[in-house]
């Protein structure tokens, strides 16, 4: 696994550095916004560190630069910023997590470790995107759970490739509304919700693990989550 670090602070970028690579990871450094976006071109990453504050940059101005290029490498912010609106900006930008300096590397290891096994990237053919027990098939347009196969109306598959093409990462009314309709949501008709609650009887019938989530006043999120 290949992890890309953008941190300009030596004795950070040292620690992390030590401890993943101890941890079997191969590891790239970046210390700033202009050697992050020539190591992305570069290079293929398994999952991204990406420290807010940057000599020649923001952070979440970084994130949002990526995933406007990368819907699916996981992305995991540092920082000292730990109000609630700094973790909720740097989610809305794109990132999957959020950690506040200082850390134990242990904390930082298991977020690693978790984004790892829920990534989309874990996918093993060209046109499958996989997540969790959740298999969409892009080319032939199959859905299938625990390997039964789901039959979705073309709207709810779209639906369906939107989420599984941003795991853990809330999408908004607006978002969805735009990305499967092409059209402006329209705060006064609950349409969104009642695709989202149709895409959910039929992935997660007979399942006790619930896949799509509601973050209130936020939007819906794809999360592995028990219950």
């Amino acid at each position: 696994m290949h992890i890309l670090v953008i941190e300009d602070e030596p004795k950070v970028a040292a620690f992390l550095l030590k401890g993943l690579q101890e941890s079997q990871y191969h590891v790239s450094l970046a210390t700033d916004v202009f050697d992050a976006k020539q190591a992305l071109q570069a290079n293929d990453y398994h999952l991204i560190l990406i420290d807010v504050l940057l000599p020649d940059g923001n952070g979440m101005d970084l994130c949002r630069y990526i995933r406007k290029q990368d819907a699916r490498t996981p992305i995991l912010m540092l920082t000292a910023l730990d109000s609630i609106d700094n973790k909720v900006s740097g989610l809305q930008a794109g990132a999957d997590d959020y950690l506040v300096k200082p850390f134990h590397f242990n904390e930082l290891l298991a977020r690693i470790e978790a984004l790892l096994r829920r990534t989309v990237r874990l996918q093993t053919e060209p046109g499958i995107l996989i997540y969790a027990d959740l298999k969409l098939n892009t080319d032939s347009k199959i859905a299938e759970r625990a390997g039964a196969e789901i039959t979705l109306t073309a709207k709810e598959y779209a639906l369906l490739e939107l989420f599984m093409q941003h795991p853990n990462k809330t999408l908004s009314r607006d978002y969805i509304a735009e990305k499967v309709w092409g059209i402006d949501f329209d705060t006064k008709t609950n349409f969104i919700d009642v695709y989202v609650n149709y895409l959910r009887k039929k992935i997660e019938k007979g399942f006790q693990s619930k896949l799509i989530h509601t973050n209130i006043g936020m939007g819906y999120i794809l999360k592995e989550k028990a219950g």
